[in-house]
């Protein structure tokens, strides 16, 4: 978000945000329609959203959560990692990713990623950091770039490992979702497709996902609505469970939204071709990473300063010239609550990666102009920034 003064400023220039919501006419009446049908938790259109993200993955079923992160910790407690075992993680990821870790009492073991050009959990590291109490890894999907989902896959199966998906960045694209034993996906609002809060999660093995629909609600054997209909009269609780459940009020909005996601996700695509191509002419410093990607649902354009350009600098001038930037990620490894906790080794190809890293904006009401005019800024900040 931009200030008042900013905002004051910038009249004259469109403000470039990072990610915008994609929001309408459709969103709204969707949402006046459950509110005029009088049921506002998990009923018809929670089944129905669950139903179509499946259909769109290619699998037979679906939960819906209140966020990734609850989604994350299903995934964890629904194929039995708990106290003591070990997870591998990226620390070039969402603080989330690890939090879900410690939730089930288990230790997250920082992996570093591969290089530069391939910001991935690196399959070399996780292998030599493996050790007898190893029983489980989750690979993120960096910035909508598929991690190799089949390497990942017999890795875990070679050691007997559970392999989770955070598949926040990267919904409807190749074959996410169907490799991992359980795959959680985000819709907060700055993700491809949203409902503000809420979350999804896919599984290999039917066994897993009724786990996690029974433990999203408290670990009781029957629904609201089922008893409202008068299709049970009672409940028993068969497990330690949480207040997980999404609402009808996002799950009419994720309805709306999935219509549209293939679409947005092409737009995503489109947009960052142009950024390669326009970066290349205006800003040849600037270093690409997934130059050429096979598949990739474009949740994030990250690029990479030059090491001798003090990022902050850039930023603030890309700022008051009216393009918002980010940085994804500080690395996880070195918050102080996990500094303190977890002691890790040095993660050098993370490390330099998330020094030098800059996120631009990438959604698809921009337009080819747009990108032109960020590259362009960016390639008269960086000159500028290496001249001083």
């Amino acid at each position: 978000m931009f200030s008042v003064l900013e905002s004051q400023s910038m009249s004259e220039v469109r403000r470039l945000s990072l990610g915008d919501p994609v929001l309408g006419e459709a969103e709204k009446q969707a949402l006046c329609a459950v509110i005029d049908g009088g049921w506002l938790t998990m009923g018809d259109r929670v089944a129905a959203f669950e139903r179509a993200f499946a259909e769109l993955h290619g699998v037979k079923d679906a939960v819906a959560v209140n966020s990734c992160t609850a989604g994350l910790h299903l995934c964890l407690r629904a194929t039995n990692i708990g106290p003591g075992d070990q997870v591998l993680v990226p620390s070039l990821t969402f603080v989330a990713t690890v939090t879900a870790v410690l939730y089930v009492g288990a230790v997250p073991v920082f992996v570093d990623i591969e290089k530069d050009d391939l910001p991935h959990i690196s399959l070399r590291d996780a292998d030599a950091k493996c050790t007898p109490r190893t029983k489980g890894a989750i690979v993120m999907h960096y910035a909508g770039y598929p991690v190799d989902l089949r390497a990942w896959r017999s890795f875990a199966d070679a050691r007997g490992l559970t392999l989770i998906e955070d598949a926040a960045h990267a919904p409807a694209v190749g074959e996410v979702g169907r490799w991992g034993n359980a795959s959680a996906f985000s819709f907060f609002t700055n993700k491809n497709m949203t409902t503000a809060e809420g979350g999804m999660v896919l599984a290999r093995d039917a066994s897993i996902l009724e786990q996690v629909r029974s433990l999203r609600a408290h670990g009781i054997t029957s629904s609201t609505l089922d008893r409202d209909r008068g299709h049970a009269y009672s409940y028993d609780v068969t497990t330690l469970g949480y207040n997980y459940r999404l609402d009808e009020l996002r799950a009419a909005i994720g309805l709306t939204q999935l219509r549209h996601l293939s679409r947005w996700n092409a737009r995503r695509r489109e947009l960052t071709a142009f950024y390669i191509e326009a970066l290349d002419r205006h800003a040849p410093e600037v270093f690409l990473p997934f130059r050429c990607p096979k598949e990739t649902a474009a949740h994030l354009m990250p690029v990479l300063l030059p090491p001798d350009v003090h990022r902050e600098t850039v930023m603030s001038d890309l700022r008051r010239r009216g393009i918002q930037s980010s940085v994804h990620y500080p690395p996880v490894h070195q918050f102080s609550y996990y500094r303190a906790r977890f002691p890790a080794p040095a993660l050098p190809n993370t490390e330099e990666f998330s020094s030098r890293e800059l996120s631009l904006p990438l959604h698809p009401a921009l337009t080819d102009q747009d990108v032109e005019r960020i590259a362009t800024t960016l390639g008269d900040e960086v000159h500028k920034a290496c001249t001083l």
